[in-house]
């Protein structure tokens, strides 16, 4: 996922309207094409509104990421409007004058950041202090990483009910539910202070 793979997904002679982007809904923008990396999920309202025809669905891949271009019918699907005869599409593509700007997306209603817009305005502050030594390796808050012997999600499906219960002990937080948490790690220094030289 971070090799940052995407695909250009337009239709010839028609324009999308995204109404939804990653789960949160957005105010309509209308759009000739999008450009999706991985792991985004955009909802559109497509209007057939076109003559009764076929249509290229094109979805271009990243060229360092797949073989771009539509040789052969390669990154190609058809929108075929009821009425339209069994064929290929003609249609060509064009260039996209109103691409997807995601800085044009806006949230269709403000739900507003939660907790105060100041530091430690959040309802729990958590900081995790990181530390190395030769001999225990790495550890948060003076506690060195152990590997469970059992995995953390099969303890707690063979009952395990609150962090207290999870081992190895001290590796766990238990956070409240519904809660603004404001994590800070300060930096770590690599072999002793930091010299002034």
């Amino acid at each position: 996922m971070a090799c940052k793979p995407s695909v250009e997904f337009s239709i010839d002679g028609h324009t999308l309207t995204i109404i939804e982007a990653d789960g949160e809904n957005t105010t309509p923008l209308v759009v000739d094409s999008l450009q999706i990396y991985a792991g985004q999920r955009y909802s559109t309202v497509l209007t057939a509104n076109q003559p009764v025809g076929n249509y290229w669905i094109r979805a271009n891949p990243d060229a360092k990421r797949g073989v771009p271009g539509f040789d052969g019918g390669r990154n190609l699907a058809i929108l075929r409007y009821v009425g339209a005869q069994t064929a290929d599409p003609t249609t060509s593509q064009i260039p996209n004058f109103n691409p997807l700007k995601e800085t044009n997306l806006h949230p269709l209603t403000d739900t507003a950041a939660p907790g105060q817009p100041l530091v430690g305005g959040a309802d729990v502050a958590l900081s995790l202090n990181l530390s190395f030594d030769d001999d225990t390796g790495y550890s948060i808050n003076s506690v060195p990483y152990e590997l469970p012997s059992v995995p953390i999600l099969l303890q707690i499906l063979s009952g395990a009910q609150s962090a207290q219960d999870l081992i190895p002990p001290g590796s766990i937080y238990a956070l409240p539910p519904n809660k603004v948490i404001e994590i800070n790690i300060p930096g770590l220094t690599m072999g002793g202070p930091v010299s002034s030289r």
